[in-house]
C-alpha cells in the first residue's frame, strides 16, 4: 500500500469516519475512497488532493527514494 492510502485511512479513522462519511463529507464518491485507500494505481490527483485537503495536506512533487 503506498503513502498516500496509509494516510488518509489513518486519519479517516482517527477522525472516527467511516468511508461513506468520509466520501460526503470531502465531496467524493465511495468508489473513489475505496480505491485511494487501497492503493489504486490510476487515481486522478485532482481528487486524492481534494481528500488530502480533509486533513490540511496536499500531494506536491518529490524525490523518490527507493
Amino acid at each position: 500500500m503506498n503513502t498516500i492510502a496509509l494516510f488518509v485511512k489513518q486519519k479517516r479513522k482517527e477522525a472516527g469516519l467511516t468511508q461513506e462519511e468520509f466520501a460526503l463529507r470531502s465531496g467524493l464518491g465511495l468508489r473513489f475512497v475505496r480505491d485511494l485507500e487501497q492503493g489504486k494505481e490510476t487515481v486522478r490527483m485532482d481528487k486524492v488532493n481534494q481528500a488530502l485537503a480533509m486533513f490540511g495536506m496536499k500531494a506536491v512533487p518529490g524525490r523518490m527514494d527507493e
